[in-house]
């Protein structure tokens, strides 16, 4: 395990130029970058071939660190950018990662119809329940009544799901992780990535410096061990009732289905449009030649 993990650290990080991080100790992102390039590696793709995206937020960084194609777009926007990539380059193997104010504040509109679009890339959105880079302000998923620097008195509104949104949006392939069940995630990665259409992969991680220390939720070692006591395989929270999922979550695969792919029939409309142009051109060509004839 040692030796393999030398050599993901020797083969995948820019670990001569952007290293020491500037991720608090004890951030789950870490977790969920290892995981991502423990995927990658299982898959031998090949890194001139990976393209990795993020927006703003402590998630944004990690593309820095990897050494992939690799872009810091603005706010929200790290799914448009992917879009463009895989239009332009559909052969190469996309894939964002995300905070959840990121993806799905901002961004939401642009997660939404990505999903619609069932484009062909994959989506990692690291939930922490907050905006931990900027100050601790509640995100759509911080929960109701927890604390922030926006909410000082309780958050009054309730947060939603980003799982099932992607779900009922249209994704292909959805499913939830944690940065507790790191070989869970791997799989979960693996899956996403060798998945056609777009898929999602949300983890929940722990924000022990904002979300934490406000709502005294422990430390980075209490946050993470919470999500080993809460988390529910989604086989085992489907015989579950309501009431005993209550303060629970379900983590594993929510939705793996088949789909059109947006990028494969754009090339389809693409080639007709152009089948059909050369048919005019041609047709006109022709008729010209008969009125100068006659």
């Amino acid at each position: 395990m040692l030796e393999r993990a030398e050599l993901i650290r020797q083969e995948y990080l820019r670990h001569d130029k952007k290293f020491p991080h500037v991720w608090c100790p004890g951030c789950g992102n870490g977790i969920v970058m290892n995981a991502l390039l423990r995927a990658i590696h299982h898959l031998e793709l090949p890194k001139d071939n990976v393209v990795l995206a993020s927006g703003i937020g402590c998630s944004g960084r990690l593309p820095t660190y990897v050494d992939f194609n690799t872009i810091h777009t603005t706010h929200g926007r790290a799914l448009t950018f992917a879009t463009g990539v895989k239009l332009a380059k559909p052969q190469l193997t996309v894939i964002t990662v995300m905070g959840d104010g990121d993806a799905t504040a901002i961004g939401g509109n642009h997660f939404i119809h990505a999903a619609r679009r069932n484009l062909n890339l994959t989506a990692i959105i690291i939930n922490n329940n907050t905006y931990g880079m900027t100050g601790g302000q509640y995100s759509p998923t911080t929960p109701y009544g927890s604390k922030s620097t926006t909410s000082v008195y309780g958050h009054v509104e309730h947060a939603f799901n980003i799982a099932e949104l992607a779900v009922v949006a249209g994704a292909s392939f959805v499913a939830r992780g944690t940065v507790y069940h790191a070989n869970h995630l791997n799989t979960m990665i693996q899956q996403a990535i060798t998945k056609r259409g777009f898929s999602v992969v949300e983890v929940i991680s722990n924000c022990h410096v904002q979300h934490g220390r406000r709502n005294k939720l422990g430390n980075a070692v209490q946050m993470i061990n919470s999500f080993k006591e809460n988390a529910v395989l989604v086989s085992k929270a489907e015989k579950m009732t309501a009431e005993e999922m209550k303060g629970k979550f379900s983590i594993g695969v929510l939705c793996d289905v088949e789909k059109p792919v947006s990028t494969e029939e754009y090339d389809r409309v693409r080639q007709a449009a152009q089948t059909e142009a050369i048919r005019i051109a041609e047709e006109k060509a022709k008729n010209g030649v008969k009125r100068y004839e006659e």
